[in-house]
């Protein structure tokens, strides 16, 4: 049942209060999620790669989408017309329990980045999102207790440009260098353009909760 779509860097897939007539597959490439502020101020919400999903939600309350989407680079998505899927999950009432089970998981990803963006200051926020990177990149495995506290635990690559991930944690592209630097300073990581080898596990999480080197 599924539309394959080319985009080119920058196309926009949907605005914000367009009418949502299905959702979305990213099988290809990078694409971010984003509001504008009525000054013309970007907040990236999300940001995709493969295997991910986007748009559901207004899907089944049938409404328009409440945010905006657009890829990164150049990118293959896939659409699923939204009467089409519905009468699937009704053949297959499994897809629905899958489905809830991701949106679950996103809402509580999304409840951490709430909170991240209103109660933590910005090198906390920073610090939880290579630390987000770092999980990923380890397929969700947390470091074990017998990691000493100054060997090296993951090498991560930032996804995104400093001016992405600057909307996306709320902040500037220069506080982002700043941030990058200290944590280099005080031996959490070392950086060598878009690549971050974390030095110091415990270091970094310290700085998540507190947000004081």
């Amino acid at each position: 049942m599924a539309n394959e779509l080319t985009l080119n860097k920058g196309e926009l897939i949907f605005q914000e209060g367009d009418r949502a007539q299905g959702f979305y597959i990213v099988a290809q490439g990078k694409i971010k999620v984003f509001k504008m502020s009525f000054e013309g101020k970007e907040q990236i919400l999300h940001i995709y790669g493969p295997g991910h999903t986007f748009g559901e939600v207004p899907v089944f309350q049938g409404k328009s989408f409440p945010a905006s989407v657009m890829a990164l680079e150049p990118s293959i998505i896939l659409f699923l017309p939204r009467e089409a899927f519905v009468r699937q999950i009704e053949k297959s009432p499994a897809l629905a329990m899958n489905m809830l089970a991701d949106l679950s998981r996103r809402l509580r990803e999304f409840t951490v980045q709430i909170e991240n963006l209103s109660l933590k200051e910005v090198p906390a926020r920073l610090a939880a999102y290579i630390l987000t990177l770092a999980l990923e990149a380890s397929g969700g495995l947390q470091k074990t207790t017998m990691q000493k506290k100054h060997e090296p635990t993951a090498n991560v690559v930032l996804p995104v440009s400093k001016v992405q991930l600057a909307s996306l944690i709320g902040t500037t592209p220069e506080t982002i260098s700043r941030g990058l630097k200290k944590m280099e300073q005080a031996g959490f990581i070392k950086t060598e353009g878009k690549k971050i080898l974390i030095s110091d596990h415990q270091g970094l999480e310290d700085l998540s909760h507190t947000g004081r080197f």
